[in-house]
């Protein structure tokens, strides 16, 4: 008689692989025949155990590792490990995704324009990874009293934008009248934006509490207000000099938008998403 094949204690047994038991994994329990998706798995007096829900509102606990069985084949159950947190994206200082490893974008046609150095400083401190992504050149205008003659100069289109930032834009201020007078001149409409905060200088645009105060000092009319701020923060304040370093000194402070006044930090993302729209 022809044997079938080697004793049946000769034939080599399945070696059972291990198995992470993850959430809804469906298994079964090798010497009850349970037969349950995983739930959890968690310590009890010391041991790790697995729960299964046979999906009719019976759940039932064994010990984590070996005796399970999927498709009927033998596995020990392990611990899953959880999946590392996914890197943070890095952010710049304006609170954009900070792209790694890209040259800065040859510079556009359009323009932003802002008053003076501090104010071209702070944007360049708080913007500058988008300016630089995005090819935009940002341009001092040593005051506003000019502002009417640069943009007829400049010539505006719908391929070469301009952005102007403006200090002291509120109802009534010099500053929004030029700006009216500006928005009328020819091609000025829709290739041209003046924006503008309410402070007399962009210095109050930063929060106070960035130099230790609750509230900026109000300077009264016929003082220069960058002066009174430094008397009031007794800083230096005799000349120039002293000004430029209180300058150099509060800007130090400035870490990111979060820093800034929404009625600036709003105002410069208008400014950047109006220079930045490709004309027809």
């Amino acid at each position: 008689m022809l044997s079938s094949g080697p004793p049946a204690h000769h034939r080599r047994r399945p070696v059972a692989r291990e198995v992470p038991a993850v959430r809804d994994l469906v298994v079964e329990e090798a010497s009850t025949g349970f037969t349950g998706a995983v739930r959890r798995v968690e310590k009890i007096a010391g041991e790790l155990v697995v729960e299964l829900d046979d999906g009719r509102g019976r759940r039932r606990t064994f010990p984590l590792g070996p005796g399970f069985m999927i498709d009927g084949l033998p596995v020990v159950l392990t611990r899953a490990v959880a999946a590392p947190p996914a890197p943070a994206r890095r952010r710049s200082a304006s609170g954009s995704v900070y792209v790694e490893g890209v040259k800065a974008r040859t510079a556009r046609a359009s323009r932003i324009w802002v008053e003076g150095t501090h104010d071209a400083e702070l944007v360049q401190k708080v913007w500058g990874h988008d300016l630089r992504i995005e090819g935009i050149v940002v341009e001092q205008l040593e005051g506003a009293d000019n502002l009417v003659e640069r943009v007829r100069e400049f010539a505006p289109r719908a391929d070469r934008r301009l952005g102007i930032l403006v200090d002291h834009l509120v109802k009534g201020s010099k500053e929004s009248r030029i700006a009216a007078e500006v928005m009328a001149l020819p091609g000025a409409r829709g290739n041209v934006t003046v924006l503008g905060h309410p402070y007399v200088d962009v210095w109050q645009a930063i929060k106070p509490t960035r130099v230790g105060l609750r509230q900026w000092p109000h300077i009264p009319r016929g003082t220069d207000i960058k002066v009174g701020t430094l008397a009031a923060l007794g800083w230096p304040h005799q000349d120039t000099a002293d000004i430029g370093l209180g300058w150099k000194r509060i800007l130090s402070t400035v870490r990111s938008y979060a820093d800034i006044e929404p009625t600036l930090s709003g105002r410069i993302e208008e400014l950047i998403d109006f220079v930045t729209v490709d004309g027809p």
